[in-house]
């Protein structure tokens, strides 16, 4: 059936948000007829036995499996076996992954339920639960009575409409034989069935509900509707009394709740459609087989059924073609959907006799039936925050595969980082064919960590090309070891085992550095530039173990900016508050953010270069020789490196905006035994990342470490090993730094870059302003700004997006040419990211460099294998702005002061102001907003770097870490001696996952705002992910933790220490402080089975990050 020209909805579970109403008042429509043989007392009457056995069910989809993406939200289901505890919903509702849900009574009492069963195909499936949970509400079960359907009878629709309340809508059946409703091309839709319509206008949160006639019987499932029309379609219950009643059979057998239910279900791979005679004619059906089906079929037949399309390599593959008219099974007349699928559901792995026309040419074909459960996957592997599984049935029909091929469900890190999308089909991995998941599994298992290999798959919006990718096994524990997901029908659990043995590559290896050569580096590069598109279309954050994208609700929805996956909310500030998501388990943005950068490719024209020996070099110096380049461009062009950095969706720390960033950075020091190169910090914001290095004067691609990153200006320093470049150790150089004299306005300088083919671009500008102040505002979430610093401007560049350097005509680096991040605000719309480039002087990097060169009194840093102390960074946690001396004046700030300040700088002109202290700070309590800085220790005080410039002298004084300063403050000068602090250049080196939220200690971006919770420092929320516990509770980021169950916790190793204590299933009490100050107290339940609480933390003596388990339901497979 093709696609509705109307959007439709599937009616499923609401998304939870932190303000929702917690009423669950029944709502009963006025307009109840009181006219035919029901009277409005009658529907009363019904109504009241019917509410209470309608629950409200809360779910949570842990990880994206099959159909479904990860998420929570709302859902409808109603009892059908009181003594059994059975409650029937949607299978969308009950999901085809583990799910976590609660069932909430009329009555306010909530109990655990857990999956029983979900159809393969139709949209129904049914929860179980304890029966003696329920203490004080008296209920009954819900007949079903299938028979009752008939068109115009009235019907009420008894749901959690919207998710707010359980309203009762009333109805009339319209048509019993509608086509099943087509909800998405690439998710979960019904299909060999007829559904119910109504004009009932049920929303988001009535899947599952009862379609309820006037003697109280159901006699249907609500399970979509039309947006447009105020139209509902609801599920037949003929298959559904049918399971329910194997179900209770099965139950009865053994005496008490089986270990698991066996309903036969049998398929051909095919998908029918009901067609009117007059279809059919025109098909090629006969005169003669029209007649004899119309006198043996019912009196109201209309049609006969048509394939409409096969699976391929199923039973029915090159047998049975689109356009055949089925005639007869086993020697009868079959014209109805349900009549098929009671035969076919008899004769599972038996054979069968189809009689078909094709084109007016009678057939008769023999099939084996399949079992439908064998091709539905009851397992996947979770690795690096992917979900891979066996091709359901389901999504084969949709994208016309195999059934059984290996299927990306969700991408999670290893494979979204080299563009491999959602519902990708993997053919190769490593070189060798996949055909199956053990097949994908076995050659993981025999790579070591940071091994680089070839992928070849295939996505159905481009099925007749294979795409190759270079993928990059994790080189650090960003997360779990791969494990087997299997789903327990016993228990409803999904139970996870290591997928890999103890003693593989994988887990045994140390870090694998390999390089490659120009030939497969530009294959891979350049397929993955062309697939940017994709990767924008299906990749993930976030984030988590398998942080899926958030969904509004659980029911489809298509074509409607209410789909599943809200994920292009028009409300950039709600983004940052609720979708705040790590994939992976999830973590997720529930898209993948934006690129900074686009792809590049390599050098395609040295594919077939020798490289083991130095004719590279002279080949390059040859073509650079026949190019029209700057001199300055010729020289530094070997300094020149290219950064692609990777941020995985589980630790996106300290409010980095995206998980892909490009970058052009230059190399400062390259020795035999360290390389370190200097990039922007909107290139490497974090430490917590994955750093390749690709450079311009030699074909190679290799990783690199984060040595120091800034915790004020706008670069970062990144270690790379000179020994993984091999030839090109000789051929790659450091670029010479010209910290003074500085620059001036007017001055000549050579902007010089790399394009994304990794070409050297240069062009000659002229310095326009050498001391611009750089002024930053917070983003909607706090992340890495620039501040108290001043950059230069050119006159000329190459735009937004092109970094690098700025030269003098001798190639020696007078500026890093950088990008910054900022948002804008365009009109009356919300915040929307923006990046700019400035100059930053080299003199603050070569401080920096010559600390590190040689030997500092800071932490030491295992880089290549040597331990180096790394500088600390004295600063005064103050943000300054510069005012100019008249409008200083005018403040009341005295003549002599003027004068001073004036004849000391006579080219700025300008007082610094105090925008305000960090939080935290030893400065927070001493300076106020306002204050203008006169001088340290009697020294007039003109800018930023004079600051510095004293912050490093305390570094000379033993004991002193205060500075003299003179300041004007509400018109009087105070004279007072205001704290330093010193910060290192490692960033946020911890974090913990508790309960699907990234937490980590407060960092400068936050505390930069000047406000901490007054009940202490509290730990910060940075992210979430999609179908967690906070995700089902509403702990979303951007606030503070500041107690749990009345413990405080004022910093993370206090969070560890409470936390570790808390029980699987214990519902806690969570106090949190929000950005803006508002406090708030929420409880959420705990779940150690799909969520166990893990940090990661950097160690330094080892440059690794640890994953550490702190505590899980099986501790054994953590």
């Amino acid at each position: 059936m093709g696609e509705e020209e109307v959007a439709l909805d599937r009616l499923g579970s609401e998304v939870e948000e932190a303000g929702m109403r917690s009423d669950l008042a029944m709502e009963i429509d006025d307009a109840l007829p009181t006219e035919g043989v029901a009277t409005a007392e009658d529907w009363r009457r019904t109504l009241s036995k019917v509410v209470p056995s309608v629950v409200v069910l809360r779910t949570n989809g842990s990880r994206a499996f099959d159909t479904e993406s990860a998420g929570a939200g709302y859902a409808t289901g109603f009892i059908v076996d009181k003594t059994r505890g059975i409650i029937l919903t949607n299978r969308h509702v009950v999901k085809p992954g583990p799910v976590v849900a609660e069932a909430m009574f009329v009555n306010r009492e909530e109990i655990p339920v857990h999956p029983m069963y979900r159809d393969p195909v139709h949209d129904f499936g049914f929860f179980r639960y304890d029966p003696k949970a329920i203490k004080f509400l008296s209920y009954e079960e819900i007949p079903l009575a299938p028979e009752a359907a008939c068109v115009g009878l009235e019907i009420r629709v008894v749901g959690n409409d919207s998710g707010e309340k359980v309203s009762i809508l009333a109805g009339t059946l319209a048509r019993l034989d509608r086509d099943a409703p087509h909800y998405k091309k690439d998710g979960y839709n019904d299909f060999n069935t007829f559904y119910m319509q109504a004009a009932s206008g049920t929303k988001g949160g009535s899947s599952g509900s009862p379609v309820i006639d006037c003697q109280g019987r159901a006699v249907a499932l609500n399970a979509g509707s039309k947006s447009s029309s105020a139209s509902a379609f609801f599920l037949p219950l003929e298959r559904v009394v049918r399971a329910l009643d194997l179900i209770q059979k099965s139950w009865d057998a053994y005496g008490s709740k089986p270990d698991a239910v066996t309903i036969p279900r049998g398929t051909l791979q095919v998908t029918f459609l009901h067609k009117g005679f007059d279809e059919t004619r025109r098909l090629g059906l006969q005169s003669k087989t029209e007649k004899m089906v119309r006198n043996v079929s019912s009196l109201g037949e209309t049609g006969m059924l048509v394939v409409d399309s096969v699976v391929p390599g199923g039973p029915a593959h090159k047998l049975l073609e689109p356009g055949d008219v089925l005639v007869c099974v086993n020697g009868g007349v079959v014209t109805q959907f349900l009549k098929l699928e009671a035969i076919l559901d008899d004769n599972v792995n038996r054979e069968i006799n189809l009689q078909i026309e094709r084109g007016g040419v009678s057939m008769t074909v023999k099939f084996m039936v399949q079992d439908l459960h064998s091709i539905t996957p009851n397992f996947f592997l979770e690795v690096s925050g992917a979900v891979i599984h066996p091709l359901s049935y389901q999504q084969a029909r949709n994208f016309r595969f195999n059934c059984g091929l290996v299927y990306v469900s969700e991408s999670g890190y290893m494979l979204s980082r080299a563009s491999v999308p959602r519902h990708a089909i993997i053919k190769k991995f490593a070189g060798e064919d996949i055909s199956k998941l053990d097949d994908l599994i076995s050659v993981l298992a025999k790579l070591a960590k940071g091994a680089r290999v070839p992928l070849e798959y295939v996505s159905y919006t481009d099925r007749y090309r294979n795409k190759s990718v270079l993928v990059t096994v994790d080189r650090q524990e960003w997360y779990a070891q791969p494990l087997i997901y299997t789903r327990n029908d016993s228990t409803g659990l999904w139970t996870a085992q290591p997928a890999i043995p103890p003693d593989s590559l994988l887990l045994t290896s140390t870090i694998h550095h390999e390089t490659f050569g120009t030939e497969f580096s530009t294959t891979a590069s350049a397929d993955v530039s062309n697939h940017l598109e994709d990767k924008h279309q299906y990749g993930n954050i976030g984030c988590a173990d398998v942080c899926a994208r958030i969904q509004v609700n659980d029911e489809i929805v298509v074509e409607q900016s209410h789909l599943c996956e809200d994920a292009n909310s028009n409300k950039k500030r709600q983004r940052e508050e609720e979708d705040l998501s790590i994939e992976g388990s999830s973590v997720s943005n529930g898209t993948m953010p934006e690129l900074k950068e686009r792809r590049f490719e390599h050098p395609s024209n040295l594919e077939n270069t020798d490289l083991s020996d130095g004719r590279v070099a002279t080949a390059t110096n040859a073509s650079l020789t026949a190019t029209n380049s700057s001199p300055a461009e010729h020289v530094i062009e070997p300094a020149l490196v290219m950064f692609e950095v990777h941020v995985p969706p589980s630790c996106m720390l300290d409010g980095v905006h995206s998980a892909h960033f490009f970058g052009t950075g230059v190399i400062i020091h390259h020795s035999k035994t360290m390389g370190l190169a200097v990039v922007d910090r909107n290139t490497v914001a974090v430490s917590a990342c994955d750093v390749m290095l690709s450079f311009a004067a030699y074909p190679i691609e290799i990783p690199g470490e984060v040595a120091f990153l800034h915790p004020v200006h706008n670069y970062a320093i990144v270690a790379y090993d000179p020994s993984a470049l091999g030839a090109g150790a000789s051929i790659v150089r450091a670029a010479e730094l010209l910290p003074e004299p500085a620059l001036r306005r007017g001055d000549s300088v050579y902007l010089v870059g790399l394009s994304r083919s990794l070409q050297a671009t240069s062009r000659r500008s002229t310095v326009t302003n050498p001391c611009a102040a750089i002024n930053i505002g917070s983003a909607d979430s706090p992340r890495y700004r620039a501040t108290n610093m001043e950059v230069i401007e050119l006159d000329t560049d190459f735009g937004n997006t092109f970094s690098g350097v700025l030269t003098d005509e001798c190639g020696r680096v007078q500026a890093l040419w950088a990008s910054f991040s900022t948002q804008l605000k365009y009109g009356c719309s919300s915040l929307e990211d923006h990046q700019f480039v400035r100059g930053i002087p080299i003199y603050a990097i070569s401080q920096v460099l010559d600390k590190i060169i040689n030997g500092a009194s800071g932490p030491p840093l295992l880089i290549n294998g040597i331990k180096r102390p790394m500088p600390l960074v004295r600063i005064l946690e103050v943000e300054l702005y510069p005012t100019l001396l008249s409008k200083a004046r005018s403040f009341g700030l005295s003549d002599s002061w003027v004068q001073a300040l004036a004849k000391k700088d006579p080219i700025r002109r300008q007082v610094l102001r105090v925008k305000g202290c960090l939080a935290g700070s030893k400065a927070e309590t001493l300076l106020e907003q306002g204050d203008m800085i006169l001088a340290i220790n009697k020294e007039p005080i003109t800018c930023f770097r004079d600051i510095e410039n004293a912050c490093q002298d305390l570094e000379k004084c033993q004991g002193i870490d205060g500075l003299n300063m003179t300041i004007f403050r509400q018109g009087k000068e105070v004279e007072l001696v205001v704290g330093t602090d010193i910060r290192d250049g490692n960033g946020t080196t911890r974090m913990v996952n508790w309960c699907g939220c990234i937490i980590q200690d407060p960092h400068s971006a936050v505390r930069s705002l000047g406000f901490l919770p007054e009940e202490g420092h509290g730990v910060y929320v940075a992210r979430w992910c999609h179908g967690s516990p906070v995700h089902r509770y509403g702990l979303y980021a951007l606030q503070w933790i500041v107690e749990i169950n009345g413990q405080l916790t004022p910093d993370l190793e206090t969070f560890v220490n409470v936390v570790k204590e808390l029980e699987h299933g214990e519902f806690v009490r969570v106090r949190t402080v929000h950005l803006n100050g508002k406090p708030r107290v929420l409880t959420l339940k705990q779940d150690l089975h799909y969520w166990p609480t893990w940090e990661l933390k950097f160690d330094p003596e080892s440059t690794m990050w640890h994953r550490k388990t702190i505590k899980a339901l099986d501790n054994s497979i953590a």
